[in-house]
């Protein structure tokens, strides 16, 4: 029994053995693998263009509305009826300086005149009788042989008195001839009316407003301005000290759609608002355009009327080392590639200026810099590339 058990063991454990040397045997003695070469991948092929950086205005696009520089309401002094009208008198007519819109009946500051006229001669003759009285007043007073007299026995008060009321009526009798001459209402200025109110034959009372009316010499816009754009602009930011010397006005071209037709003003910008929005945080700079009205020999444009919606094209001051590239250069991070002597990919940070869908202008590039404009999706700085030059940006989109 003993012996059965040792032999049974014996071959299990031969069994054993037999096992674990096969198993070493696969695992240790299977040949390696045989090494291989890794395929050369090509470096991409990138677009690029060439920076010339340069001397540069820029123009700056914006919008708004034409409106009047003077509009006013023109308003009576005094009372009375509509005794004549202009006959240009109406909603869109033109005028000139000094031309009599409206004429109010004169007969009541007539008679007025009249009475102020009595009054005056009334206190001529007062004045009159107290020189006469004053003087005899001194020489009785002399005849006493005294030198010097009593203020009141010489009647010294009383020519006062008289003289003073003399000065009263003659300022009544101003005052009358003042009120008939503003019966005429005369136009301030050249202009047009934008509104009436009254019209022949009807009565109005003392500060009635009877148009509305603006002046036609020039006419203005405000364009709004964001921080970026005011940066390229030379703007005349009118400081308190008069010692300072203000911006030049830069030139504007403005462009408005009349007629199925685009026209084109110039324009100068005089001034900015003495406010920043307050809502939008955008400067106001405010755009002159002289004799919005006149016609141009040889042309049908039209004039520059208050209201029109107009486009606005700025010219900016020079800038030095701005370059020029396609919108496609520019990289969400603020940022463009180029490629540098060693065919090396390379980020540059730069200062975006001005850009459009189609281009940007920028700073911070050196002359000769070669800028990727298009490029594989997973360049990133250090990759080698190949470069395919496109020569220098002359516009458009890429």
């Amino acid at each position: 029994m003993a012996l059965t058990w040792a032999r049974n063991g014996f071959w299990a454990l031969l069994v054993l053995l037999a096992g674990a040397a096969l198993s070493y045997g696969l695992l240790v003695g299977k040949s390696g693998p045989e090494p291989e070469e890794l395929p050369v991948i090509a470096a991409p092929t990138v677009d690029v263009v060439v920076v010339s950086p340069a001397v540069r205005g820029l123009s700056v696009e914006t919008q708004g509305t034409v409106r009047p520089r003077r509009e006013i309401k023109l308003v009576t002094r005094v009372g009375g009826r509509v005794e004549a009208v202009d006959p240009d008198f109406a909603v869109g007519g033109f005028f000139a300086a000094g031309d009599e819109l409206v004429k109010l009946e004169e007969v009541d500051y007539q008679f007025a005149i009249t009475r102020a006229e009595s009054q005056v001669a009334a206190a001529r003759q007062r004045v009159a009788e107290e020189e006469g009285r004053a003087l005899q007043a001194q020489r009785e007073w002399r005849d006493l042989g005294s030198e010097q007299g009593n203020a009141l026995f010489l009647r010294k008060p009383q020519l006062a008195a008289a003289e003073a009321a003399l000065g009263a009526a003659e300022a009544d009798l101003a005052a009358a001839k003042l009120d008939l001459e503003r019966t005429s209402l005369k136009a301030p200025f050249n202009g047009r009316i934008v509104e009436k109110m009254v019209d022949l034959g009807q009565f109005v009372a003392p500060g009635a407003v009877i148009a509305a009316l603006y002046a036609t010499d020039v006419v203005e816009v405000r364009l709004p301005l964001t921080d970026r754009q005011v940066a390229l602009l030379d703007l005349p930011l009118n400081y308190e000290d008069d010692s300072v010397p203000e911006a030049s006005g830069a030139e504007v071209v403005l462009r408005a759609r009349f007629a199925d037709r685009v026209w084109e003003w110039q324009g100068t910008v005089v001034r900015t608002d003495a406010n920043i929005d307050v809502d939008s945080r955008v400067v106001y700079a405010v755009v002159e355009v002289a004799r919005p009205f006149a016609r141009d020999p040889g042309s049908d444009r039209p004039p520059l009327a208050p209201g029109l919606f107009v486009n606005a094209t700025i010219s900016g001051k020079k800038l030095q080392g701005v370059s020029h590239l396609p919108r496609s250069a520019l990289r969400s991070d603020g940022t463009v590639m180029i490629v540098d002597a060693q065919q090396l990919a390379q980020s540059r940070e730069i200062k975006v200026l001005q850009s459009t869908p189609q281009e940007a202008w920028v700073q911070g590039l050196r002359s000769g810099e070669r800028v990727i404009v298009r490029e594989p999706s997973l360049t990133i700085a250090g990759t080698p590339v190949t470069v395919n030059n496109l020569g220098e940006f002359a516009g458009g989109a890429y």
